[in-house]
């Protein structure tokens, strides 16, 4: 089954990105993978500390992940999976794509501020040579009905 992978993060524009691939995911009959980042500079603490930090991200993560999963469930018929990874976000969304032969398309949403799409946006259209998959950049600020209209 063809994925489309979305990377859940703390911005605006990741809930269009969310609802864009469910949306896809549910009209070609694909899935949605969802992926969470662990950014590394997190947990420089001792040990112990950076132990406990990690722990509570990765809930944060999987409450968040949970709220989006059963509205994809509930409105779309799609039942995500979520993929926690921890590093830099750019080279572990990469590796994700390279480890699973299912992802068949990434999905990312661009933010809609002054300051351009987004660092992911940014970072990952200069990598899409490299890429084995299409990207598809979601506007932050598309409307609910014009995303189901496209999709």
């Amino acid at each position: 089954m063809r994925k489309f992978l979305v990377v859940l993060d703390d911005s605006r524009e990741c809930l269009n990105a969310i609802r864009f691939a469910s949306m896809r995911a549910a009209h070609t009959g694909g899935g949605v993978e969802v992926l969470a980042v662990i950014e590394p500079e997190e947990f420089n603490h001792w040990i112990g500390v950076g132990n406990i930090m990690r722990e509570e991200a990765r809930e944060r993560i999987e409450a968040h992940f949970q709220v989006f999963a059963k509205w994809m469930r509930d409105k779309q018929g799609v039942d995500p999976e979520l993929v926690i990874r921890e590093g830099e976000p750019v080279p572990e969304i990469m590796a994700q794509v390279l480890d699973d032969p299912e992802i068949g398309v990434l999905v990312l949403g661009a933010g809609t501020d002054k300051g351009g799409p987004g660092p992911l946006v940014t970072q990952l259209t200069k990598n899409a040579g490299s890429l084995p998959i299409p990207i598809t950049i979601v506007p932050g600020d598309m409307s609910k009905e014009r995303l189901e209209a496209v999709t």
